[in-house]
């Protein structure tokens, strides 16, 4: 593998993995950009095990109050971490059952195409705009209720469609529930845990399984310390944008990129 593909595929992983801008789809367009073959197994898990430990990293207080709260439910009491815990257990599942339909029907690869990429960023921003434009804001993370929860776990699933952003979806669905800007962010990349764990271990039994990594151990040890590098400052840009200037500049962005690969396809392919 190339170091200048390596590169790009961990800066670009590690920055949108949590902005509401499609991580699957800059990772199908990225190579294609550039005329490379996609990025290896292993580079994927390493990319996407960045982006765990940056999260788990940046909300490091939040992940201890939700493990203390999770010991607590043993003694029968339910604490706030230990409530947080069970919204994002109840968030997770439609998610993992949409990705599991995915790939193992083998519809994981139809999904992927650039016109369906494009299609997704553009159509699904206009939701996100009208969610933050119109959406009140009086919940907090720790007053989302367990059908606020299931609602955003509902709005995840269609995630697997590339472009259409998972983060983004979330983010969508707290808005239009009442979510404040920072709890809607907060709550979609605290849920982005235990997905790309899932995603990092069917990854990981993938390439045990013997497909060609495509790249030694140094080049998934800079993959995850990129990946982890842009995640960081993806999460604290991703907060401190959304408080100041809503989802706005993030739906600027999916429009203009969609029009750029229509335009490519129309005009170019």
């Amino acid at each position: 593998m190339s170091l200048m593909l390596l590169v790009l595929i961990a800066i670009v992983q590690g920055l949108t993995e949590f902005l509401p801008v499609s991580s699957s789809a800059h990772l199908i367009l990225a190579p294609l950009a550039f005329g490379v073959e996609p990025q290896s197994v292993l580079i994927d898990v390493m990319a996407h095990l960045g982006s765990l430990l940056a999260v788990m990293v940046y909300f490091r207080k939040e992940i201890g109050e939700v493990i203390m709260g999770v010991l607590a439910w043993f003694s029968g009491r339910m604490t706030p971490g230990g409530r947080l815990a069970l919204l994002v257990v109840i968030a997770t599942p439609p998610v993992m059952i949409a990705a599991g339909i995915l790939y193992f029907t083998g519809w994981m690869d139809a999904v992927r195409s650039p016109a369906i990429i494009a299609a997704a960023t553009l159509v699904f921003a206009l939701p996100l705009w009208l969610a933050d434009k119109y959406g009140a804001r009086v919940k907090a993370v720790e007053t989302l209720t367990y059908k606020d929860a299931a609602l955003i776990g509902l709005a995840q699933a269609v995630a697997m469609i590339p472009g259409s952003s998972r983060s983004g979806l979330m983010m969508t669905a707290a808005r239009m529930l009442g979510a404040e800007r920072s709890a809607a962010a907060r709550f979609a990349m605290l849920t982005s845990i235990p997905v790309i764990a899932a995603f990092g271990l069917q990854s990981g039994i993938d390439l045990a399984r013997g497909e060609d990594p495509g790249a030694s151990l140094t080049d998934g040890l800079i993959a995850v310390g990129l990946s982890f590098a842009a995640s960081l400052v993806a999460i604290h840009l991703l907060l401190k944008l959304v408080d100041r200037f809503g989802f706005l500049p993030f739906v600027i962005y999916r429009i203009a990129l969609a029009c750029a690969i229509l335009a490519v396809i129309v005009f170019v392919v």
